[in-house]
């Protein structure tokens, strides 16, 4: 057993910021990656949409389907009636073989808002939380039941963004609620994340690598930017990235000693302009490669 290396293609091709990436195409985006030795690819917007053709899609370039983000609306919805909601998602993961869903709570963030300050993102009590973990409970064993891991994202912007709300969600939910661990939101939000990785690991599914350049978080800090203001700034990286302040030796460490062995996707969404995405995508790849070598932390290829 050992870690996979994937990637989201957010470099190649932005959802949130379309217009940064309209020169590539998902194609290119696809061939680069596995060019470079990915073994899988999260699921992106523009990819097929029906599970047949996703699948021929992604043998076509020989990756496998390595997650995938999901919209949730559970504030607002109850637990079956959200199941209903992402239920198509889940039966076409468990038919790909996908490792989890990335289920993140969308209906009150203000990650996708440009002229909203990510400082006014909301902030719930712990009694909020600890209700919210409650339903999530009955989502992600509703979820596993299909046999498919539920991933919690922490999200800036979002209801659960730093440690405090990590350690809330954690300790109010069930063990069917896992945990996907970010590098870069967590640094973003002013957490440690060898720290977050230290307390929760046990819960960790599924890990997103990608620096800060403490630069232009200093910046947007300063001029209460949005989330959306601080990725065309460049504020995230590849892992690798002399400009990044993220030691990953440290956390690829702590996943050897946790024996963790699942997936480790690049997602670094940047300005191609500023960040050709072949080259720090294969710069961030060679990073990890040779950290878990470091670690003894095998790959499986």
């Amino acid at each position: 057993m050992g870690v996979k290396i994937g990637i989201s293609l957010i470099a190649w091709q932005n959802d949130d910021l379309p217009e940064l990436t309209w020169e590539y195409t998902t194609e290119g985006a696809m061939e680069d990656a596995a060019r470079i030795g990915y073994a899988g690819v999260e699921r992106g917007r523009r990819m097929p949409a029906d599970t047949e053709g996703l699948r021929a899609y992604l043998d076509r370039y020989g990756v496998s389907l390595c997650g995938g983000w999901c919209s949730g609306n559970l504030m607002l919805a109850p637990a079956d009636e959200e199941f209903g909601a992402i239920r198509q998602q889940v039966e076409q993961f468990v038919a790909l073989n996908a490792p989890c869903i990335v289920y993140a709570e969308c209906s009150n963030t203000v990650q996708g808002m440009m002229n909203t300050p990510v400082s006014q993102r909301p902030k719930l009590s712990r009694d909020e939380v600890t209700g919210y973990a409650a339903k999530l409970s009955e989502l992600a064993k509703r979820v596993s039941d299909t046999g498919m891991v539920l991933a919690y994202h922490h999200h800036m912007g979002a209801m659960v963004q730093d440690a405090e709300d990590i350690d809330w969600l954690m300790e109010g939910s069930s063990p069917e609620v896992t945990l996907l661990y970010d590098t870069g939101h967590l640094h973003f939000a002013g957490a440690d994340p060898a720290a977050v990785l230290d307390k929760w690991g046990n819960r960790v599914s599924h890990v997103h690598f990608k620096t800060v350049r403490q630069s232009v978080l200093d910046r947007i800090h300063a001029e209460n930017g949005s989330f959306l203001d601080a990725v065309a700034g460049g504020v995230f990286s590849v892992p690798g990235d002399a400009d990044g302040c993220i030691d990953f030796q440290a956390i690829t460490d702590l996943l050897k000693a946790q024996d963790y062995d699942g997936w480790i996707v690049v997602e670094a969404e940047q300005d191609p302009a500023k960040a050709p995405p072949f080259e720090y995508s294969k710069l961030g790849y060679e990073h990890i490669r040779e950290i878990c070598g470091r670690s003894g932390l095998a790959i499986e290829d």
